[in-house]
């Protein structure tokens, strides 16, 4: 191992933990909006008016200006120093204020007809609820592409907790709306619905005030600087456009399905959601914090030129990607219905409802390691400055999303499978073929993984994935005969066994056939608890 790749560990490691907080508190979100609304005819109100400003942050926020913004930021504090990158980041906030104060605008006023092309297969009340809800969450582009930018920057400067803590805030937020706002609506004559989107804005806006002082402490200080031909803005902006498309294959698949799934009838939206909500756990805890570790260290050896420990580094995060989520993926696919009816089946969430989500869970997992991956591949393109690999590969799997969910919903009716599965379906095919192009892409740019123990972690991480499959699914039958009945209580304590069982095969399969990663962390561990 070399000395870098344990860093990039520890540094993953940080941002897992804080990202751990958040999903968490994300489940509860989801537990209460279960419990309070199921999942009918409001929930997929919200979830279409959420989707659109949520699909521009992973777009736009999180995913491109991340992408272009943050190898831009360490080549020019390497180059010149931090005054220069604070003036930079003080340009590039001027300039978001107005371009997405102004979308903002556009958003609000045009939110009826936005709904209506969005979700085609609404009834007018439930389309109103929709744009109300937009409306409301017109600004929230605005709130998480500064807060995307102050993450950059802290990350940039090696700070990781405190920015991936960040979206925690989002939630807790959510939650608070959704206790506290309903008794105020309802005498108002308002949907209690809109507790969601009260809650979401606020929250969003959260997201950026809690890093300010993290911010002011390392020495920025904001003051208005509209610079659109400054260089580094430019450069950014360059970057941002490509970035925009290879970035966008999933979240455009999720909008696609969101038009026909609204066709499907209701449920369908938040069967989807719910399950594609559970994806992003693992790809939170693991893909993204490995991105984000590996993209500041991917960003200071472009400025560098150093290309081949750039390849090193990628290759140890694709690594310690199939260490952490080929397991995750086995895991859901064995205990999908119990986690399901663990965090959801209850109030007004029914057991149909478990079994539909279950179902369009199972149909993401098989995407889940090139979600992942994915993750990771497209980050690493921009820290070269190389745009044309990415918007070639997302082209290419959202062209083929697009015509295999026009080929398989009928395939599927047929069959007597609930067509909105089908969209689950397509969307992990369409991770698979953008993994594939990057997969060839980095090759060209940085050279063979050759040697460098990638494909082989892959195939041992497969083969210990399929012991945890099998491992947790015999244990739950095991203690659904020891600890049976349908309350939380024993939900809980059949569960949580088999998630421990799982990490210690897991553990146990990765150490006996030499994952790298594993014996890396299993060393620190080691380290760690000696005595002085």
């Amino acid at each position: 191992m070399s000395e870098r790749r344990p860093s990039l560990l520890r540094s993953a490691g940080s941002i897992s933990v804080a990202t751990a907080v958040s999903r968490v508190l994300g489940v509860a979100r989801d537990q209460l909006q279960a419990y309070l609304f199921g999942a009918a005819f409001a929930t997929d109100a919200f979830f279409a008016a959420f989707r659109i400003p949520n699909l521009l942050r992973d777009l736009f926020a999180e995913g491109a200006l991340s992408a272009a913004f943050v190898p831009t930021f360490t080549a020019v504090r390497e180059k010149d120093g931090d005054r220069a990158a604070w003036d930079l980041a003080n340009r590039v906030i001027s300039a978001l204020v107005v371009l997405l104060g102004g979308l903002a605008i556009v958003f609000f006023l045009g939110a009826r007809p936005i709904q209506h092309l969005y979700a085609p297969g609404f009834g007018p009340e439930k389309l109103e609820l929709a744009a109300s809800m937009t409306r409301i969450l017109s600004p929230f582009l605005l709130f998480v592409a500064l807060a995307a930018l102050a993450m950059g920057v802290l990350t940039t400067m090696r700070v990781f907790f405190l920015p991936a803590l960040s979206p925690a805030w989002f939630n807790v937020c959510c939650i608070a709306g959704m206790v506290v706002l309903p008794p105020v609506l309802r005498p108002l004559g308002l949907d209690p619905i809109l507790s969601l989107a009260i809650g979401a804005i606020v929250g969003g806006a959260a997201q950026f005030l809690v890093q300010v002082p993290s911010l002011r402490k390392r020495g920025f200080r904001f003051r208005w600087d509209w610079g659109p031909r400054d260089p580094g803005v430019v450069r950014i902006a360059t970057l941002m456009l490509p970035a925009v498309f290879g970035l966008a294959a999933t979240q455009i698949n999720i909008f696609v399905d969101t038009m026909l799934a609204s066709k499907f009838g209701d449920g369908s939206i938040s069967w989807l959601q719910m399950a594609f909500r559970l994806i992003q756990l693992p790809i939170g805890l693991f893909g993204v914090a490995i991105a984000t570790a590996n993209l500041a260290t991917a960003s200071r050896d472009s400025a560098r030129g150093d290309h081949e420990s750039m390849r090193r580094s990628l290759a140890g995060a694709i690594r310690a990607a199939a260490l952490l989520t080929l397991p995750a993926t086995a895991g859901l696919v064995a205990l999908r219905v119990p986690i399901i009816q663990l965090l959801y089946q209850r109030g007004r969430f029914q057991a149909s409802d478990t079994a539909a989500a279950a179902g369009a869970l199972l149909c993401y997992t098989a995407g889940l390691f090139a979600y992942s991956v994915t993750k990771i591949q497209v980050p690493t393109f921009y820290a070269l400055g190389e745009t044309r690999i990415p918007v070639i590969s997302s082209a290419v799997a959202v062209g083929t999303k697009v015509a295999a969910n026009f080929a398989l919903i009928p395939v599927f009716r047929r069959a007597g499978v609930p067509p909105f599965l089908a969209l689950a379906t397509t969307t992990s095919l369409a991770a698979w073929i953008n993994l594939a192009i990057l997969g060839w892409g980095t090759r060209v740019r940085l050279g063979s993984f050759s040697g460098l123990g990638v494909l082989g972690t892959i195939l041992r991480m497969t083969v210990v994935s399929i012991a945890v499959a099998v491992s947790c699914r015999f244990a739950y039958n095991w203690l659904a005969t020891v600890l049976p009945g349908p309350g939380f209580g024993p939900q809980l304590f059949r569960l949580l066994p088999v998630v421990l069982l799982g990490t210690l095969v897991t553990a146990g399969g990765a150490l006996a056939l030499g994952v790298p990663e594993a014996r890396a962390l299993a060393g620190r561990l080691a380290r760690r608890n000696r005595p002085s």
